[in-house]
């Protein structure tokens, strides 16, 4: 099939057509097209929108502005520094916060086009129908790594230091990049699933608000209550956030990458699935 049928943002008067089968029979090559075709068409949709990237390239700037100058002096000192040991601390954090909050707006984005009816042609098309939700996040993390370089230029002009290498800084990123992915499918499955782009959004803000305050993202746990230490050694971000500054800035770093490798998996595994099983049957 050729790339250049999947257009199927122009609107319809007629009712949607029967979904076709599945992609059984469609080979990893079919697959891979489809994939390439369908990251085309969303990457239009941003040349046409540039305003979507907003978040992606103003996000890293507002964060790591604010909270290095609102908390840098005091969680600085709690780590035997000030400012500048903060910006070593905070940005190695702030990689694992992107990819959560780039995620969040896949679901948003999901949601939409269902209720715009972009979806239900998607599903009249001999394509893999996988093929749809892995073009979603091919672009995502597209943005997310757009916005890593932006957090790390950001970074660098404030002073972190990469005592490591080049080598354990492409790791944190990767490592970032392959986390968010998997979260990523979890915000697909809420678009899915809810009925409006509002609930998505809600939804997301009740996920995200906990697991990146009750993290060490932005402070170290050893600062919190016992309970919420508790929480936070289980807290698959601050894995995340502990393996990215090992691979920065130094340290002991295998016991966290595992763990956030296996994180990723075991969401991946389970979400992914139900994810695809859903943009099927939604009517």
């Amino acid at each position: 099939m050729s790339t250049a049928t999947l257009t199927p943002d122009a609107p319809t008067g007629s009712a949607p057509a029967k979904v076709l089968p599945d992609e059984g029979r469609i080979g990893l090559r079919g697959n891979l097209r489809h994939i390439g075709a369908l990251v085309r068409r969303n990457l239009l949709q941003i040349k046409q929108d540039p305003e979507s990237m907003f978040d992606a390239l103003l996000m890293p700037i507002i964060f790591t502005l604010l909270f290095v100058y609102v908390f840098g002096g005091s969680v600085g000192g709690s780590l035997g520094g000030g400012r500048q040991e903060y910006i070593n601390y905070l940005v190695p954090g702030l990689m694992a916060m992107m990819g959560m909050n780039i995620a969040s707006a896949v679901g948003t984005g999901v949601n939409d086009d269902f209720r715009k009816g972009v979806m239900d042609r998607f599903r009249t098309m001999p394509i893999a129908r996988s093929s749809v939700l892995v073009a979603k996040i091919v672009v995502e993390l597209g943005r997310m790594m757009v916005a890593t370089v932006i957090l790390l230029a950001m970074g660098f002009a404030l002073g972190l230091e990469i005592k490591t290498s080049v080598v354990g800084l492409l790791g944190a990123v990767a490592l970032s990049a392959v986390f968010g992915a998997a979260i990523m499918w979890i915000f697909i499955l809420l678009g899915l699933s809810l009925k409006t782009s509002q609930s998505v959004q809600a939804m997301g803000f009740l996920v995200l608000m906990p697991l990146q305050f009750g993290s060490s993202i932005f402070a170290p746990p050893a600062t919190m209550p016992g309970w919420l230490q508790a929480f936070t050694d289980y807290n698959p971000l601050s894995n995340l956030a502990d393996a990215a500054r090992g691979l920065m800035l130094g340290g002991p770093v295998a016991h966290s990458v595992w763990l956030t490798l296996g994180w990723a998996a075991a969401i991946t595994l389970v979400t992914a699935p139900l994810a695809v099983a859903k943009f099927r049957k939604r009517t």
